[in-house]
């Protein structure tokens, strides 16, 4: 089933992404904040695929348990790093047995050291040969793949970025869920561009909330991401992790309820396999959960 009937007829898709942890007591909380998130009624939950395939298995344990536990859909995560075709087709089989609804389809990053993407021999170089692969071998699962509202880090361009994205969609990308972003403005751009080169899809704005100034430092500098110097200036007054949390969800609040108000989609939430954060703007934004 395609991915974009999560929004189809005005409906909106919230969605939230987890990781693979990596011993017991991470399990153990991972399933406390699923159960706390799933309240809000999500249209599904997506789980990371490790570099190089080094969660496979636990990535495909952790949709398995998400959907058992809560009965709500799961995406898998699944890139090209070190992987050929052969591999990449085993595991869309396994996670189709499984009971994976859906496909978030990456390149990937270069593995750790490497400061450029090569693929495998027999293997894949780009996203949009991944999507057009799991079009072909098994149409059934929807897709989901990476638009970056401030472009790529390792595009020559913007425009370079957009071609590329349009790649991806027009061999059978049903859904972009975007980079993590703190400007509206650079989402909106965005989005316009995509319409003007006629990228039709749902765009889904990736939301992280601010809990800890620090880490989401190290999170925006790799991937590149800007964050305002006024959001950066009031996060800094103090270095209380509580009075970086309220601010944080003060300005996520603000941030979502303007691009509802722009009317988006949906809204796909990068949870740090935690809750609180999420749930606070949820709740602000006073949107329902299951009874």
């Amino acid at each position: 089933m395609l991915l974009s009937s999560v929004y189809d007829q005005g409906q909106f898709g919230l969605s939230f992404e987890l990781f693979p942890p990596k011993t017991a007591e991470g399990d153990e909380a991972l399933w406390a904040h699923v159960q706390q998130l799933s309240q809000f009624a999500p249209s599904y939950f997506t789980c990371t695929y490790g570099a190089g395939g080094s969660t496979r298995e636990r990535t495909l344990a952790i949709t398995r348990e998400v959907k058992r536990r809560t009965g709500i859909a799961v995406a898998s995560h699944l890139t090209c790093v070190g992987a050929t075709r052969e591999d990449l087709g085993a595991y869309l089989a396994e996670a189709q047995r499984g009971g994976v609804d859906y496909i978030v389809a990456l390149r990937g990053d270069p593995p750790r050291g490497e400061t450029t993407f090569q693929p495998m021999v027999g293997g894949l170089r780009y996203a949009n040969e991944l999507v057009a692969l799991i079009r072909q071998q098994h149409p059934h699962f929807g897709i989901a793949v990476a638009g970056y509202p401030e472009t790529h880090q390792e595009a020559v361009s913007s425009d370079a970025d957009l071609a590329n994205l349009k790649r991806k969609v027009d061999s059978g990308a049903d859904v972009v869920l975007t980079q993590l972003f703190y400007d509206n403005a650079d989402f909106f751009r965005f989005r316009e561009r995509c319409e003007a080169l006629g990228i039709r899809v749902p765009i889904v704005p990736g939301i992280l909330p601010v809990t800890n100034l620090a880490q989401i430092q190290r999170i925006t500098a790799l991937c590149k991401a800007k964050m305002p110097a006024t959001f950066v200036e009031r996060l800094g007054q103090r270095e209380s992790l509580e009075w970086q949390f309220e601010v944080g969800i003060e300005f996520a609040t603000r941030q979502v309820d303007e691009l509802l108000r722009a009317g988006v989609p949906g809204i796909h939430f990068y949870v740090l396999n935690r809750s609180q954060a999420t749930s606070a703007v949820l709740t602000a934004l006073e949107l329902p959960k299951r009874s």
